[in-house]
């Protein structure tokens, strides 16, 4: 796997097939999107990508109250390679970047510069400045786009937020589930 810091220098990637969070434990519901990911650009003859956000965005928005991160951006990065994932990309994520507009980050960065052809998103994915995008505008972007489903372990919705709360309360058990 390689590892791309922002959206200058990029290299050509083929037919890029992408998926883009903060992957902050990269979970079982992760881990379900980005095995999609990657069958996905298998299937156009092409290659993987994760986008991920360094800080959090909850610590650059100020939102960071008790956040304890599962994962340092190392870690996240040799999960992703172990599954198989071709490119890293770190968005370097500061306050200028979330003021830019779900219009602006499809077409400005997703578009322009990456030149993806498919996105893999999460049943609940929002983006860009105030969450203004979603599943239904990125059907209207000229992407194809994959909606994967809400996972589920033992009647538990899994993410990272739940995880982060059963570890909180000594629940060792349910977070490794998850």
């Amino acid at each position: 796997m390689q590892t791309l810091f922002g959206f200058d220098s990029l290299p050509l990637i083929k037919h890029a097939v992408a998926t883009v969070g903060s992957y902050d434990g990269v979970h079982i519901g992760h881990k379900v999107l980005i095995e999609q990911v990657i069958r996905r650009a298998k299937l156009r003859g092409g290659e993987s990508v994760v986008l991920t956000f360094e800080p959090h965005p909850r610590i650059t928005l100020g939102q960071d109250e008790g956040l304890k991160l599962l994962t340092t951006a190392e870690e996240k990065g040799q999960i992703l390679e172990s599954l198989g994932v071709d490119y890293m990309l770190i968005i370097p994520f500061d306050r200028a970047f979330s003021r830019l507009t779900h219009e602006q980050f499809i077409s400005e960065y997703l578009i322009d510069k990456l030149h993806i052809e498919e996105l893999v998103v999460g049943y609940n994915h929002h983006f860009g400045h105030n969450k203004g995008g979603d599943y239904n505008f990125l059907t209207t972007q000229g992407l194809e786009v994959t909606r994967i489903d809400q996972q589920l372990v033992e009647n538990n919705k899994v993410s990272s937020t739940i995880i982060r709360s059963t570890i909180e309360r000594g629940d060792m058990c349910t977070a490794n589930q998850l």
